[in-house]
């Protein structure tokens, strides 16, 4: 893969207009309208959004996105039916997937690639694939022009966050705190000295995901780096059957926040 791929270049965009980037993450396969929610997300000032697969074992996430896991998987999701619903579906903006090395494992990784590229994903994050397993998943991605995105947890040594940056492709996902995905009623330290340490290493769009639930959050993490993604507070929505408008709503406040500010 060579050059900015679509989503590195629409995180760029926000960031060259002096803003700060928003992507929201939607539970795939989570209520029949779960793709009009993205339509209606994509509208309210998402720059990226992020698509989980559901997954039966999802090691990172909290509660609430295992909860939304189990009623999709209850419902009949699947990672083919998922990217199924993706194809053609023109949003405007890139759509990266986040699931776990099982799925992309299990399909056969250039498989699994092909199957993102034809679905229109630009992106994918497997968050329990380490860096030094990364290789042959990044091969097969980079070959179909899907961008890798890594993620960089707090425990992380200075000497080894460079080596993230080069290989992540789109943005770096820094990890707001140690622990599962959720919305907490503070923001962590953790969350703004990540994004430091990453913008000290790197030129690559640094965005704060992890412990980001609330709008107030989201710009003072900002302001360490370029950005948030915010998984928890959307997929609540959801599950509280608030549907499309009401998800959209949320995300328009997060993004007239962070454009307040920026």
């Amino acid at each position: 893969m060579t050059g900015l791929g679509p989503v590195e270049t629409a995180l760029r965009a926000r960031l060259d207009g002096g803003g700060r980037c928003l992507v929201p993450y939607i539970t795939g396969g989570l209520g029949e309208d779960w793709t009009s929610t993205i339509q209606e997300v994509a509208s309210a000032g998402a720059d990226v959004i992020e698509v989980g697969i559901p997954f039966s074992d999802p090691v990172m996430d909290g509660p609430t996105i295992q909860d939304a896991n189990d009623r999709a998987l209850g419902a009949g999701a699947t990672p083919p039916g998922i990217l199924g619903s993706l194809r053609g579906l023109d949003v405007g903006l890139p759509l990266v997937v986040m699931t776990y090395y099982n799925i992309a494992f299990r399909m056969g990784l250039e498989r699994f690639a092909a199957a993102l590229a034809d679905s229109g994903v630009s992106g994918c994050i497997l968050p329990d694939l380490p860096l030094e397993e990364t290789g042959p998943w990044a091969e097969a991605a980079d070959a179909c022009g899907v961008e890798t995105i890594l993620l960089a947890a707090p425990t992380t040594p200075d000497e080894r966050l460079p080596l993230i940056c080069e290989r992540s492709r789109g943005f770096v996902y820094g990890v707001g705190l140690l622990g599962v995905t959720g919305v907490r009623t503070e923001l962590a330290s953790s969350a703004c000295t990540i994004a430091e340490r990453l913008k000290e290493v790197t030129d690559r769009p640094v965005l704060v995901g992890v412990g980001v639930g609330t709008p107030e959050q989201a710009v003072e993490v900002s302001g360490h780096g370029d950005g948030v993604v915010v998984g928890s507070a959307v997929v609540q929505r959801m599950l509280d059957g608030a549907g499309p408008d009401g998800v959209a709503a949320l995300v328009a406040g997060f993004r007239e926040a962070l454009d307040a500010e920026f």
